[in-house]
């Protein structure tokens, strides 16, 4: 299976991978029905902004709990093919994913049971947007920080809040499918519960056995 992200690098945290490019900026805008007006172009004046785009036709987004989500990344990273493009906004953590990934994921999620309460390992509720729903993501780029632009090309992207931790900047970015999402939530899951499983040597103590004074005996 091939590399995910664009740029070819393990996203960190806080660490800009990549900055949107003109051609990432045109593969977001080219999800809206009228991609002219959500160009790059189009939103000098509101820089800052944040985008809002329709899911379901060039991309799908899954979004996690923030430190969730930054377990699956983690484990698409180190053990799997990489990821597409990842953003973080309010909170959670926004996995860019395949087409139909919105409608396939929960019903494999389902079938695994791996969101039955009480089970060990569980997968947090994760929020999948697909056909006609729509999607909050960071700002195409922010204003130029003291010192200039960094590489030619390339725009700035947002350090705190809503910010991009693997942006696009190609017209076609890899996207994973939802068979490699669903292995990443349980990866994390699994990753999760075992860091938090304590072993000790001493057996449960019985609530209901008689305890005896034996202080006294000779």
């Amino acid at each position: 299976m091939s590399a995910g992200t664009d740029a070819g690098r393990y996203p960190q945290d806080r660490v800009d991978v990549t900055g949107v490019t003109a051609e990432g900026a045109a593969w977001l805008a080219s999800a809206g029905t009228y991609p002219r007006r959500t160009s790059v172009s189009r939103r000098e004046e509101r820089r800052t902004a944040p985008l809002v785009l329709p899911c379901g036709t060039v991309f799908d987004v899954v979004s996690a709990p923030a430190l969730f989500g930054r377990r699956m990344l983690d484990r698409l990273w180190t053990e799997g093919p990489g990821s597409g493009p990842v953003a973080v906004h309010r909170g959670r953590m926004l996995l860019f994913a395949s087409p139909g990934t919105a409608h396939r994921l929960p019903t494999l999620l389902e079938w695994e049971e791996w969101g039955a309460p009480g089970r060990t390992g569980a997968v947090p509720p994760l929020l999948c947007h697909g056909t006609g729903d729509t999607v909050t993501v960071p700002a195409l780029h922010t204003p130029e920080p003291r010192g200039g632009r960094g590489d030619a090309g390339t725009l700035p992207v947002a350090r705190a809040g809503s910010r991009w931790v693997a942006a696009p900047d190609t017209p076609r970015p890899w996207l994973p499918g939802p068979e490699v999402l669903l292995w990443a939530a349980v990866r994390a899951a699994r990753a999760r519960a075992s860091a938090t499983v304590r072993i000790s040597i001493f057996p449960p103590a019985d609530q209901g056995a008689k305890v005896y004074d034996v202080s006294r005996r000779r």
